[in-house]
């Protein structure tokens, strides 16, 4: 009887649930048709290809829509229940307010590993396509990849100078110019090569040209000539992955957790108000899909309210809540980026504080 139940609550979530979640998708589509239409059409642009770019443009603002569409639907499912009599029957039946309440908590659960997914994977290899795609009015053959890249690992003391990527993965460098620094800052070596190819996890360049220098900058004769002299050459002292080329030339926005983590990594030279700035960054989108769980547990009472109470103060209560909680995340942000607070804190504490609000709520209902 339990699972039929139970049953019957998620499903009672998932319809609502499906319908908030397509009218949100559809309104940001329809927006972007109505500006960027006529040049698919004009380009000749595959179905296929529109479903990609649209998926691609909609992917970044996913973690906000999850959330928005878990608190309506959450709103009308227990609405629902509570207008039917079907949680007093329940309770009547010695069933647990939370037994009642946990397919609502899976479902906000799960969509919030889904969002983790967006945000680390897709966004970042198609958010980044989708604006090139925009950009070179919707042409594949006209998207321009990055080109004329600097590179500057100060933790290694390497920069280096590309003039192009050779496809979207960062994998293959066309015209490769590495210099290496020694650490008091005095110039060790410069390589330059026709291509660059990262393979197995190591870097090969085609056509390699190296030049040695003394302490003092003088160039001088090559210890290795054998080596120097090889037309494809391994240097795996060269860590750099083609993730930092991508990194470098790509949105910090569109960029993953692990992305940014890495840039923060291999870029020591940053003040402390940036690296403040970034790392707000880093926990903001850490948290960011959590906000699906704390909505949820928010509406489940604001839900019952407007059951038994009246529905406009259930829904004004929610969006209440639903308003404060991504206020205070706004202020949270102002005073971590200007360095009043450290960022860990001002995107924890808030998740923290509304949360307690959600579970003393909760708890109420008991």
């Amino acid at each position: 009887p339990m699972k039929i139940i139970q049953r019957h609550v998620l499903r009672e979530l998932l319809v609502p649930l499906f319908y908030c979640l397509t009218g949100f998708v559809a309104i940001y589509v329809l927006f972007e048709l109505f500006g960027s239409l006529p040049r698919m059409l004009d380009s000749g642009l595959g179905c296929g290809a529109v479903v990609r770019y649209l998926c691609g443009y909609l992917a970044p603002y996913f973690h906000y829509l999850a959330p928005a569409a878990l608190l309506l639907a959450t709103l009308y499912a227990m609405w629902t229940m509570c207008r039917h009599s079907e949680i007093v029957a329940m309770r009547a039946s010695g069933i647990s307010f939370l037994s009642i309440s946990l397919p609502f908590l899976w479902v906000s659960v799960l969509m919030a590993l889904f969002v983790t997914y967006v945000n680390e994977s897709f966004v970042p290899r198609e958010a980044q396509r989708a604006a090139q795609m925009k950009a070179a009015r919707f042409d594949p053959e006209k998207i321009v990849h990055a080109d004329n890249i600097v590179y500057r690992n100060a933790a290694r003391h390497r920069t280096w100078n590309v003039d192009s990527l050779v496809g979207d993965d960062g994998t293959a460098l066309e015209n490769v110019r590495v210099t290496v620094d020694r650490p008091e800052g005095a110039r060790l070596m410069t390589v330059t090569a026709k291509r660059a190819d990262y393979l197995d996890g190591e870097w090969w360049f085609t056509d390699a040209r190296v030049q040695h220098f003394d302490a003092n900058g003088r160039e001088i004769a090559t210890p290795v000539p054998e080596a120097d002299s090889l037309p494809l050459r391994l240097f795996d002292a060269f860590d750099e992955r083609p993730e930092d080329f991508l990194i470098q030339n790509r949105p910090w926005r569109f960029n993953s957790v692990a992305n940014r983590l890495r840039f923060l990594k291999t870029h020591p030279e940053l003040s402390d108000a940036r690296r403040n700035d970034l790392l707000y960054d880093v926990w903001a989108q850490v948290m960011a899909p959590w906000a699906c769980f704390v909505i949820t547990l928010l509406a489940i009472p604001a839900g019952i309210a407007s059951g038994r109470q009246s529905v406009t103060k259930g829904v004004l209560c929610a969006l209440a809540l639903y308003f404060s909680y991504y206020g205070v995340l706004i202020g949270g942000m102002v005073v971590a980026k200007n360095g009043w607070c450290p960022a860990v804190v001002a995107t924890v504490l808030p998740n923290v504080l509304f949360l307690a609000v959600g579970v003393r709520a909760f708890l109420k209902q008991r």
